[in-house]
């Protein structure tokens, strides 16, 4: 019994440390510090220049791609390798093979875009395998294949509670869209509107590098922020939290984790953020993991959790 009330005790401080008082309505960006940095594995150019990640949670794992399309590799959330699997881009037209954005839907699918003609497909994750992108159900994500050039989507993520999509196109102009993508081999269809866009910049951000849903993260169920979005600009260095009416809600700088160009975020059901930035030169791409630092009160509640501990087991001696 008094385990059981401790680790109650504990999953509630665990809760609070996370978000703190302000978990209803936004994880306040500004309270998350580093936590780690990991060296993502080359993989003979594979794990390179990573553009985006996207967790999944069935599997307690990552999976992250690069931007030279070779393929996506899973991860352990500290950066281990756990199975990699290669792209086959024959017959999609691609002219650069722009693994861009990422997202993973359960049960081992995941979603790649392709960034300048923003077609998205969809697949199923074979450790050791390779996939041939044009036999599998894919859609144009704003219903239109005509390329962008270097400025397109560059993030998707999917909110796990309604399957809505998100997709950021990068500039020339910034977009953040939302709707539904049903996918279909040969081709599916989209219902992805602009949601807010800006001729040179968005939301105060010099470009837009990736999107991520909150929907997932287990202390914001019936909460408002479980609807707000985190936006991540490489040009800017910066991470913000949206409300869906396009409100700023927090923010946390960037310029001060690396000298990379960090592309891609997600999140865990904990509420840990990681992001991925390309080597650079320095031979690795790399993942960092953020975390919340905890507010006073939490000590406090985690303090009488131990309390109570000791209290029952005087109980039992007695």
């Amino acid at each position: 019994m008094a385990t059981t009330l401790l680790k109650a005790l504990l999953a509630a401080a665990a809760c609070a440390a996370t978000f703190g008082a302000q978990a209803t309505g936004s994880i306040n960006l500004g309270s998350y510090v580093p936590a780690g940095s990991y060296a993502i594995p080359a993989l003979g150019g594979l794990g390179l220049e990573a553009s985006a990640v996207t967790y999944a949670r069935d599997r307690g794992t990552l999976f992250v791609v690069g931007d030279e399309g070779l393929g996506v590799m899973e991860l352990s959330r500290t950066g281990s390798l756990i199975g990699t699997m290669s792209f086959d881009w024959a017959g999609t037209g691609s002219t650069h093979n722009d693994a861009e954005g990422l997202a993973y839907l359960g049960g081992g699918t995941l979603v790649v875009v392709d960034e300048r003609p923003q077609i998205a497909y969809r697949f199923s994750f074979a450790d050791g395998g390779s996939v041939l992108l044009n036999n599998q159900p894919k859609v144009a994500t704003t219903g239109s294949t005509a390329s962008v050039g270097n400025a397109g989507t560059e993030g998707i993520s999917v909110d796990p509670r309604d399957g809505r999509f998100f997709t950021v196109k990068q500039d020339n102009p910034a977009r953040l869209l939302g709707g539904t993508l049903s996918f279909a081999v040969g081709g599916g269809t989209s219902t992805m509107t602009t949601l807010f866009e800006g001729a040179t910049s968005l939301f105060g951000l010099a470009s837009l590098s990736d999107v991520q849903t909150l929907g997932g993260v287990d202390a914001l169920a019936g909460h408002a922020a479980a609807d707000n979005l985190l936006i991540l600009s490489l040009d800017s260095k910066r991470l913000i939290e949206i409300d869906r009416a396009g409100n700023t809600l927090s923010s946390l700088d960037l310029s001060g984790l690396t000298t990379q160009a960090l592309e891609g975020v997600t999140i865990d059901e904990l509420g840990t953020i990681y992001l991925v930035a390309e080597d650079s030169g320095s031979g690795n791409s790399r993942l960092f993991v953020l975390t919340p630092v905890p507010e006073p009160g939490t000590y406090a509640l985690m303090l009488s959790g131990l309390l109570a501990l000791g209290w029952a087991a005087h109980r039992r001696r007695d």
